[in-house]
């Protein structure tokens, strides 16, 4: 059994790696759970009597089957129960995350997979993240972020990279969600800013903060 710390750091570990393809820092660790790396330092020794990390001081954490294991399943309950909060009790996108965050540590595996099915099977949760199935596999989709577009280009939003409260507020408040269409119109070459045309009727500036936290599927 592991405990809920235990798993957070799981998760953390999973997700650094994911973004990275390098072995996590404990400095990076303690950053992304918010805690001193004095603390990192002895969880991972923990971690790693259990079996669930590969650790060598030094030379960064990464983690073994079943680490990796309880980390996808963790990621899979809490982009479910995210769907289940926006699309079944009308919670909007930038109030599920600390919600989930304390359901994802139901441990009932039936009671996932009968959400899973009651929702659908969905393959993306309310941010566009995928939601791995059962077996932990993950849906790959073609996507970039919007930065990463050229003037005249178009693209979709399939997703967002950032999920803080004040960037989701703030993507609110431009009614950017996903499915809004976009049209580069023109790119400041000074600061990367860029105007764009959304869903072809309103024109707005974006800053290289937010262009390169939308993710876009091109549109021919």
């Amino acid at each position: 059994m592991t405990s809920f710390t235990e798993e957070n750091y799981l998760k953390a570990i999973f997700k650094i790696n994911e973004k990275t393809s390098k072995p996590a820092s404990t400095n990076g660790i303690a950053l992304q759970i918010s805690t001193s790396a004095a603390s990192v330092t002895d969880m991972l020794k923990r971690l790693a009597e259990k079996e669930l990390i590969n650790y060598e001081k030094y030379k960064g954490v990464t983690l073994t089957p079943v680490g990796n294991k309880i980390a996808t399943n963790l990621i899979r309950k809490h982009r479910l129960w995210e769907v289940f909060l926006v699309n079944k009790l009308n919670f909007s996108w930038e109030q599920v995350h600390d919600i989930a965050e304390d359901l994802e540590h139901i441990k009932s595996d039936s009671l996932i997979q009968r959400l899973d099915n009651y929702l659908g099977n969905p393959r993306f949760d309310p941010h566009g993240d995928p939601i791995p199935n059962a077996e932990g596999k993950f849906m790959i989709r073609n996507q970039t972020s919007l930065d990463q577009l050229s003037a005249k280009q178009k693209g979709v939003l399939v997703g967002v990279s950032q999920h803080q409260l004040e960037f989701l507020q703030y993507l609110n408040e431009l009614e950017i969600k996903l499915g809004s269409e976009f049209e580069i119109i023109s790119i400041t070459s000074f600061d990367k800013s860029v105007k764009i045309r959304k869903d072809g009727m309103v024109d707005i500036t974006l800053s290289h903060e937010v262009t390169k936290n939308l993710l876009v599927k091109k549109l021919v």
